[in-house]
């Protein structure tokens, strides 16, 4: 599932193409996402209007339009959001095409159909049911290890599925929180209650370097995720324990082990993170 590098990544490429672009007609072909489609909405909001600015809120891409309107896209787990000459053959599973002024079209493809395409009004938009109980951006001033401590306050349960709760830290998917529970050193069984203040900060810590190296190699394609021109990522190469069960790891030449936590794949050396 594409987490916080993929989607700003994702708003990076398009950045070059989307901004100052009209937005002459809005075909929506198949209303079944997660959310069934507003035609109207998504009509009325669009059509006509320029494209001002994009941003990225967790795991949403947002494309702020004239006249207090915002589109807002989320990938689910297989979606795709590129640009292409406005005469490309249709894809399959192509759900939401934009048709842009300059002969272009900016389309969304979602195969297993758990994302989301939508339009609300800018103003108030943290407010929305979809933005109002999200936590703090990994990436942003407000996360360090203080915030970890202090969210942590009080709880027993496991680390990893601490930190990747979207209510305390957003985008910080499976794949994110192993590798930096990995490069932190910290065992993702053991209880947040049992992590002082240093392990924290350093926690923190490793979760900026991991999600900026991610960002800095286009995320992670294990299937489906490619940016707005098409281009795969490439963080899968530089994983340090993720998806390598078996395998010698990178720092002190033991196995690397897979374990389930919460139904989820959790891949760690018992060896360093303790």
């Amino acid at each position: 599932m594409p987490e916080l590098p993929e989607v700003e990544v994702l708003r990076r490429s398009l950045a070059s193409h989307l901004p100052g672009a009209r937005i002459e007609s809005v075909d929506v072909h198949d209303v079944r996402l997660r959310e069934r489609v507003d035609t109207r909405r998504l009509r009325a909001a669009a059509t006509g209007r320029r494209i001002l600015a994009l941003e990225r809120r967790a795991k949403y891409l947002l494309a702020h339009l004239e006249e207090e309107r915002t589109l807002v896209l989320h990938l689910g787990m297989s979606g795709r959001v590129t640009v292409v000459p406005a005469d490309a053959a249709r894809l399959p599973h192509e759900h939401v095409a934009f048709t842009l002024d300059g002969g272009r079209r900016l389309r969304f493809v979602d195969p297993r159909r758990f994302g989301l395409v939508l339009a609300l009004p800018t103003a108030g938009l943290g407010s929305d049911r979809h933005f109002a109980s999200l936590g703090v951006e990994p990436l942003g001033d407000t996360f360090d290890g203080d915030y970890l401590r202090r969210r942590a306050r009080g709880r027993r349960g496991p680390v990893k599925a601490f930190l990747m709760d979207a209510g305390i830290v957003v985008g910080v998917g499976n794949i994110y929180a192993s590798e930096a529970l990995f490069l932190a050193g910290i065992d993702p069984r053991r209880s947040v209650g049992r992590i002082g203040a240093e392990r924290f900060e350093r926690l923190a810590g490793a979760v900026r370097t991991v999600l900026a190296r991610a960002i800095e190699l286009g995320g992670t394609t294990l299937n489906d995720f490619v940016d707005g021109e098409g281009n795969p990522g490439e963080f899968q190469i530089a994983l340090g324990v993720y998806d390598r069960e078996g395998e010698p790891c990178i720092a002190c030449g033991g196995p690397v082990r897979r374990i389930v936590q919460s139904g989820r794949s959790t891949y760690l050396c018992v060896r360093c993170q303790r």
